[in-house]
């Protein structure tokens, strides 16, 4: 099954084609040689866009409402996977490129502007260093402002404990 390189792309699209039958993950032919494919799937890059997205100073958490929601839960959930490292990132692979949507939630004060270009940058670095795919973009939706002292959630909070401005 040895491809001229003159036939590699046809066949390395037909090869990608064939790794989402039966419901697979889409993959993306990263290393087509006469000793063997390697193919990286969707999800791999997603935790990678994950974990260069929470790396920021500035983050403090990824995905939006819903999508925290279900983290929370699953958290509490003994022998849960704990918080997921592809909340808050979609992403479309290709043979060659990616693109990656991500949802974030800022801490106060951080400049948002500067946040997100850094953001971008680390993203596109640690993808196409550990993947070879080239990042064609990163759209970044900023959903929330994480306010100092939100850290309890809504559920959290005491009722019977009046809430006061000054002690």
């Amino acid at each position: 099954m040895t491809q001229s390189p003159s036939t590699a792309t046809g066949s390395e699209a037909a090869a990608v084609s064939s790794g989402r039958t039966g419901g697979a993950t889409p993959a993306r032919l990263a290393d087509d040689t006469g000793q063997g494919k390697t193919t990286i799937a969707s999800g791999v890059v997603q935790k990678i866009a994950g974990i260069a997205a929470r790396d920021v100073s500035g983050v403090y958490s990824m995905g939006g409402g819903v999508s925290r929601a279900f983290g929370a839960i699953r958290e509490r959930i003994p022998g849960g996977s704990g918080t997921s490292q592809a909340a808050g990132v979609q992403v479309e692979v290709g043979e060659k490129q990616a693109a990656i949507d991500l949802d974030i939630v800022v801490e106060y004060g951080a400049g948002i502007v500067e946040l997100a270009r850094a953001v971008r940058r680390n993203v596109i670095a640690a993808v196409e260093q550990m993947t070879g795919l080239e990042v064609i973009e990163v759209n970044i939706a900023v959903n929330d402002i994480h306010m100092p002292g939100d850290d309890t959630g809504d559920d959290e909070q005491p009722s019977t404990q009046p809430t006061t401005r000054v002690e």
